[in-house]
């Protein structure tokens, strides 16, 4: 048991593991740029990196295999290795503190990365000169937005996630009085009107404006210059039996109307939203270039912030220097409209300091290091100098 337990200790802190778990490491970062441009950055980043390990699909089949170590793996193994080196071989002195430092720092590191993989959450906050919006919304997930507009004032919306519709689970919500059943749900589909598709197959939809489309479902793209459009059949059952099934998708946009139980209802499918504590105003756009040429030399946003109960003030946002408020984050991505449409990238990422305390840790930790290497080689060059004199 002993002789397993040395071996155990001996392959975490062996040398040989650090340089393989490096070279798989570079292998994977290679095998996912080759990939990037069948899947984009985010479908890179999930498959390779956010994974413990690369599934493939078995040629013929949908069965899924592991064929390479992933993100996870490699990373857990490397804090691991690194944990269990320098506690085996350094001791806690301080001639050693700058190293004890170095390899923290480094720990520090490769955690505020796993967290980040899993805390990140990004968003999109498209804004026309001149509007104003309390949310941001997401490019990838979509939510069926379930609206009751009997108040002029206030709408009272229950959302349902995309996993719901897409695993068919039925919903019974407290502030709804029908039940809400996912009959069909299509992460990439185009519609058309169904008289400009004769061959189109029979619709599922029986109320809104679902009979009169016919839906292609269509294969998920991960390409950076696409959107994938989700479309699903959703029926509404009351306690009088069924209202109808709808057709929903976020190529529609507007939301379709009925009427029950008393009360005015909207159903739309729409990427999934979060609301800011505050609402943002664009004022101006500026979309700079460089005299004489069509080369872009800065883009940036003039937004009003207001926020109830604290006032409003302005802030100027452009590329490398982002608004941080509220625990978000929000950098100029991108600009659309010819100029009039701002694209603002909104990021919540809890662990987004400590990328910084390990860059400053580490760089402590080589100056001390330095600092007493130094120290060391005046004191030897003076008493040199004092034997020879």
């Amino acid at each position: 048991m002993r002789n397993l337990a040395l071996q155990f200790r001996d392959f975490f802190v062996s040398l040989k593991l650090t340089i393989g778990l490096l070279v798989l490491g570079i292998v994977l970062i290679f095998l996912a740029t080759l990939e990037q441009a069948d899947l984009g950055v985010w479908g890179v980043q999930q498959k390779f990196f956010y994974s413990l390990f690369v599934l493939a699909k078995l040629p013929g089949t949908s069965l899924l295999l592991p064929v390479f170590p992933g993100g996870y793996f490699i990373g857990g193994m490397l804090f691991l290795n690194l944990a269990a080196a320098h506690l085996h071989r350094f001791k806690l002195t301080w001639r050693k503190i700058g190293i004890w430092l170095t390899h923290v720092g480094l720990l520090i590191l490769l955690v505020g990365g796993f967290l980040t993989s899993l805390l990140q959450q990004e968003f999109q906050l498209v804004l026309d000169q001149g509007g104003t919006k309390n949310y941001s919304e997401s490019d990838r997930t979509c939510e069926l937005a379930v609206i009751d507009t009997t108040d002029a004032r206030t709408d009272h919306v229950v959302a349902i996630p995309e996993g719901i519709l897409e695993a068919g689970d039925p919903v019974q919500h407290p502030a709804l009085p029908f039940r809400v059943v996912p009959k069909a749900f299509y992460p990439n589909a185009a519609l058309q009107m169904r008289r400009d598709a004769p061959g189109a197959p029979p619709s599922l939809a029986t109320a809104g404006m679902g009979p009169q489309i016919a839906l292609t479902p269509l294969a998920v793209t991960y390409k950076e210059d696409d959107r994938n459009m989700p479309a699903a059949y959703v029926e509404l059952v009351g306690t009088d039996g069924s209202l109808g099934t709808f057709l929903v998708s976020t190529e529609l946009g507007m939301p379709q109307h009925f009427d029950y139980a008393g009360r005015s209802w909207k159903i739309v499918l729409r990427f999934e939203r979060r609301y800011l504590p505050f609402s943002v105003t664009l004022v101006k756009f500026s979309h700079d270039i460089y005299p004489g040429t069509d080369i872009p030399r800065n883009f940036s946003s003039r937004v009003r912030l207001a926020t109830p109960g604290a006032g409003e003030r302005e802030v100027l946002i452009y590329m490398n220097n982002p608004l941080r408020a509220a625990g978000l984050t929000f950098y100029q991505q991108s600009f659309a409209n010819e100029d009039r449409t701002s694209i603002l990238q909104v990021v919540r990422n809890p662990s987004w300091t400590l990328p910084y305390v390990a860059c400053a840790t580490i760089t402590l930790g080589l100056l001390v290091q330095f600092g007493f290497h130094l120290i060391g080689f005046f004191r030897r060059r003076s008493r040199e100098e004092a034997a020879r004199t």
